[in-house]
């Protein structure tokens, strides 16, 4: 029988300096110059707006010309998983998507592509979510058995107890399709499971 697997004291394949973004200053980029900062997406949003003034205030560009340089965008980010950030995506969903990943680790980020970056169902992540297992159908034997379905086929008559079998592949192929789960691969070939919304 297949067992949830053991969640480790620290996240797998944890990003070696945590969710982070780099911000470039647009005015440098579109003069043909590479200027900008790595910030720790994990900090709040009033912490990330200062260190992206403080990279403007250095704009090689700005200075050469003489005007403030003002817009910026995310140009790379890494530690987010799966999902894919956008160019102008606000601060605050950042710092709340990078929150969650580091509280949680990777499943995290599979909600977040799951239900949406900016869905207020991003706070509801430790009500629906059920782990990471091998597959789906490891789970689906897992909550059979916690349902007692093998008992049940013991109370079976002797003589039709070896022609029926419980189709968990089929069981938990209706729990996807009914809505009742949610699975998202991992990188390491595992799936995290989460109840339906």
């Amino acid at each position: 029988m297949h067992e949830q697997l053991q969640q480790p004291e620290q996240h797998e394949a944890e990003p070696r300096d945590g969710p982070r973004i780099y911000v470039a200053s647009l005015s440098d980029y579109n003069a043909g110059i590479l200027h900008g900062t790595w910030l720790d997406a994990t900090d709040d949003e009033s912490a990330m707006e200062s260190q992206i003034s403080t990279m403007l205030e250095r704009s090689p560009t700005a200075a050469r010309e003489g005007l403030p340089a003002e817009e910026w965008a995310i140009h790379d980010y890494e530690g987010f998983g799966p999902l894919r950030l956008g160019e102008y995506d606000s601060l605050g969903t950042i710092a709340r998507l990078a929150s969650g990943i580091a509280e949680h680790g990777p499943a995290f980020s599979a909600w977040a592509a799951y239900v949406g970056l900016d869905s207020d169902e991003l706070d509801q992540f430790e009500d629906h979510y059920l782990g990471e297992w091998d597959s789906l159908e490891s789970y689906a034997e897992s909550l059979l058995d916690d349902l007692g379905a093998p008992a049940l086929l013991d109370q079976l008559p002797a003589w039709l107890q070896p022609y029926v079998a419980l189709d968990i592949a089929a069981f938990a192929r209706d729990l996807e399709l009914g809505g009742d789960i949610a699975m998202m691969q991992t990188d390491t070939h595992t799936v995290f499971l989460f109840s339906g919304r």
